[in-house]
């Protein structure tokens, strides 16, 4: 038993490390990785489970049938990933991100421009339907990505309701999550909550990611199971509209030189040559490309590992 156990979920715990990596990058978001990975769709399943039956379930104690229900070892072990990684890479994905920017960004714009291809492909029918959501998908999140932050109120309800956002946008594949909440104007009020361990803003904050999210996947779910191409459609083109957050020569605007994550979420994309002459920094297009090639060579090596092993998870959670 607990050999089947190392065999089927020591992987998705390395997803979800790789998941929550993913969430520490402005920008990019865990829900690509779920994609890039094969397990979005499990996923999104699993959590759509969690409902009162299942409750009815853990409340009447029958604790077997109530993890059975919600795939409770898949999710344990996604989540276990996404906790360790958040505990112990995100000193070092900043440190990336404000150190070496340009070459991290390359690598995840590689992966994300995969990603949408392995979507695409999962697609059966190119109906007009089916590429008129992806268009849709892909100006959506250009705009969504092109906003500036607001000033908001600080009030219990809006922060419950930047959670109910923020999180349904992390599990979409190409919005971050990270920058929702900086569009909210609620990104670094969070972070500090967190930071002085602020248990009221964090337990409203978590309640709203918790409605948000259980409420988000049943949509979801039911797009997907009506509406399979052209949601995935959508999703591919939201993955591509989002790429210009991942761009990797940007050029900071004015009052956000002094602090690197704000550097990255505003900032204008340029071209090597004016990077160049902007920075005064090597724009490394050699590197720059060799690292697209990883990332995306690494997609294409994950897709085919996730189908050999996809259908002995599915068989053993059943």
């Amino acid at each position: 038993m607990v050999l089947k156990i190392v065999q089927y979920y020591l992987p998705v715990t390395i997803k979800g490390i790789l998941m929550g990596a993913a969430d520490v990058i402005p920008g990019v978001s865990g829900g690509t990785i779920a994609f890039i990975t094969g397990i979005y769709e499990t996923l999104i399943a699993s959590l759509k489970s969690i409902n009162s039956s299942a409750l009815r379930k853990l409340f009447r104690f029958e604790f077997r049938s109530f993890w059975k229900t919600i795939n409770g070892s898949f999710l344990l072990s996604l989540f276990l990933g996404i906790l360790i990684s958040i505990i112990t890479l995100s000193n070092t994905i900043v440190f990336l991100l404000e150190n070496h920017a340009l070459l991290l960004l390359s690598f995840f714009f590689g992966l994300i421009i995969a990603s949408a291809v392995v979507i695409v492909r999962k697609v059966k029918t190119h109906s007009l339907i089916a590429w008129t959501a992806g268009l849709l998908g892909m100006l959506s999140a250009f705009l969504i990505t092109s906003l500036s932050p607001v000033a908001t109120p600080e009030s219990w309800w809006f922060i419950f309701l930047s959670g109910a956002i923020a999180i349904c946008a992390m599990i979409l594949p190409g919005i971050s999550g990270s920058f929702i909440l900086l569009l909210l104007g609620k990104y670094s009020f969070v972070l500090e909550a967190i930071k002085e361990f602020n248990v009221a803003v964090i337990a409203v904050f978590g309640v709203g990611c918790l409605v948000g999210l259980l409420g988000f996947v049943r949509i979801l779910s039911k797009l997907l199971q009506r509406y399979h191409d052209q949601t995935m459609m959508l999703l591919a083109g939201i993955m591509i509209g989002s790429l210009t957050k991942v761009w990797p020569w940007k050029i900071a605007v004015a009052d956000a030189v002094a602090d690197g994550k704000k550097a990255l979420l505003f900032s204008s994309n340029v071209m090597p040559e004016t990077y160049l002459q902007a920075t005064g920094s090597d724009p490394m297009v050699t590197s720059v490309m060799l690292l697209m090639a990883t990332g995306l060579i690494l997609v294409f090596f994950l897709e085919y590992v996730s189908a050999k092993t996809h259908n002995n998870l599915a068989d053993y959670s059943s």
